[in-house]
């Protein structure tokens, strides 16, 4: 997976991005899932399962993109299965700490 993180004005957003999507573009129902144009958003390092994690105990946003990301955010309890959005049957979700 790739991860990158954005520390802005104090608030940290984590994009985690499994590695075979990054650099395409997926289009289904309407919707548009642009890894090509937003690369560069989520292209930071090569991360695992567990380096993942630590960087997932806190954040302010977070935007994961694909099944073992998605997948990871779920079993950390960061989201509900049921939250979690398909474009051109690829995972996607965006989590928000208030």
């Amino acid at each position: 997976m790739y991860i990158k993180v954005h520390e802005r004005m104090g608030k940290k957003v984590v994009a985690l991005c499994d590695k075979e999507l990054l650099g395409n573009v997926y289009e289904g129902d309407g919707l548009v899932l642009d890894l090509k144009k937003y690369e560069n958003f989520y292209a930071g390092k090569i991360v695992d399962e567990e380096e993942a994690k630590k960087h997932l105990e806190n954040f302010d946003s977070a935007n994961m993109v694909g099944k073992k990301s998605v997948s990871l955010a779920v079993r950390l309890g960061l989201c509900e299965k049921s939250e979690v959005r398909t474009i051109a049957k690829i995972p996607h979700i965006q989590i928000y700490k208030f």
